[in-house]
């Protein structure tokens, strides 16, 4: 029985040096969950009869160290949590490598061309993304290639101050006929720039006249063209903008395109004594672009960036949790597979319900501990020979037995 028993410890002891090496092979594996070998004792009615490992532990909840990339597409979870792919068989697993990128047809792949799983932008009528429109459906995640559409411009704010220093123009005389050819007949001028319906570059001009006191007038010139009636500014005695409290409508016919129709947000303006100062002047609206790159954000959204300039979140990653992820079974590609013991995989975007944020430029790398493992050794080696002295004593004992009979 001695000798089954000290063979039983060895058994063991090999299996515990599978667990043992095999972390130490993926000490510089991405991703990679050390795992533990359980030793239990066998007992045969009353009789003990050794050792085996009953089982393993993977150190799910132990996190890697961070590795920076500096990469737009790659991307660590913070805490809990697995991305979600699915191989050219349709089979989906998980894996905690964040290593993505587009392929050839807009697919989220990751390093080994498996797609990766999240929630499709929520588009308008164009099939353009909605901002702040929530998530879409979850599957396979995929990035609009080629070109996006032009987008007219619709809104032009504009805020400053307007020198209370300001003379009227002329005075002490009339106030002179406007003319944006001469510099005499207004106080300052500013540009800014809108897009048609085709995506075409277009300039609007706005001419700021003093008229009375806290008051100011200002004339349009769309594309250098002779100006149309003015709008009036009305301060009061504080500097603030009294009148128009709304956006000013303005209206301007490209040839070829569609007529713009924009808003004018003047609020914000004041009217205090100094430098006369633009703070800001901004159009929406762009020209068509093609796609430029993509990149992640640290609550999974995926940016698309157009040559126009243009960003947009194109879909979302989702993040994949269990309620116990520890069931969770190894398979090859440091990934794991679902089972009944895991439960069903929970999805949701990174940051929200159980799911971590994402380190964004960063992949998780191994949470294999060297030293630890090279003590487990250790130990493994001297119980390994411990168990072969068993059974060289036995041996030696039953030879003794033998030449005594």
């Amino acid at each position: 029985m001695s000798f089954e028993i000290a063979r039983s410890g060895i058994n063991a002891v090999n299996g515990s040096l599978e667990a043992i090496s095999n972390n130490i092979a993926n000490a510089g594996t991405y991703g990679f969950k050390s795992s533990r070998a359980n030793f239990s004792a066998m007992v045969a009615g009353t009789q003990a009869i050794g050792a085996e490992v009953s089982s393993s532990t993977q150190s799910m909840a132990k996190g890697g160290g961070l590795l920076s990339t500096g990469r737009g597409m790659d991307a660590m979870i913070q805490g809990r949590g697995f991305f979600a792919v699915r191989d050219s068989a349709g089979q989906q697993v998980y894996t905690r490598v964040g290593i993505f990128s587009a392929d050839k047809d807009g697919y989220v792949v990751d390093s080994l061309g498996r797609r990766a799983q999240g929630y499709a932008a929520v588009l308008d009528a164009a099939g353009k993304p909605v901002p702040g429109a929530g998530l879409g459906a979850l599957g396979d995640l995929k990035v609009p290639t080629g070109q996006i559409g032009a987008e007219a411009s619709k809104k032009l704010a504009f805020s400053g101050n307007l020198s209370a220093d300001w003379k009227v123009p002329g005075a002490p005389g009339p106030l002179p006929a406007f003319d944006p050819t001469d510099p005499k007949t207004f106080n300052s001028s500013i540009t800014s720039v809108l897009y048609d319906s085709l995506g075409a570059k277009h300039s609007v001009t706005q001419y700021f006249v003093k008229t009375a006191a806290n008051a100011v007038d200002v004339h349009y010139s769309f594309d250098g063209a002779a100006p149309t009636g003015p709008q009036a500014l009305s301060f009061d005695v504080n500097g603030q903008l009294t009148a128009p409290l709304a956006p000013v409508p303005y209206g301007a016919a490209p040839a070829g395109a569609a007529a713009l129709a924009i808003t004018i947000d003047y609020s914000g303006t004041t009217q205090f004594a100094g430098d006369t100062t633009t703070l800001g002047n901004a159009a929406d609206g762009y020209a068509a672009g093609t796609l430029t790159g993509t990149s992640l954000a640290e609550d999974g959204s995926v940016l698309a960036t157009y040559s126009n300039g243009l960003k947009q979140t194109v879909g979302t990653v989702a993040l994949a949790t269990f309620a116990n992820e520890d069931a969770l079974k190894a398979i090859s590609d440091t990934s794991w597979e679902a089972n009944g013991a895991t439960g069903t995989a929970l999805f949701s975007r990174p940051g929200s319900a159980t799911a971590s944020k994402l380190s964004t430029g960063a992949v998780e790398q191994s949470n294999v501990d060297m030293t630890g493992e090279l003590v487990n050794l250790m130990s493994a080696q001297r119980n390994y020979q411990a168990n072969t002295k068993v059974i060289s004593a036995e041996n030696e004992m039953m030879q003794t037995l033998m030449q005594a009979i």
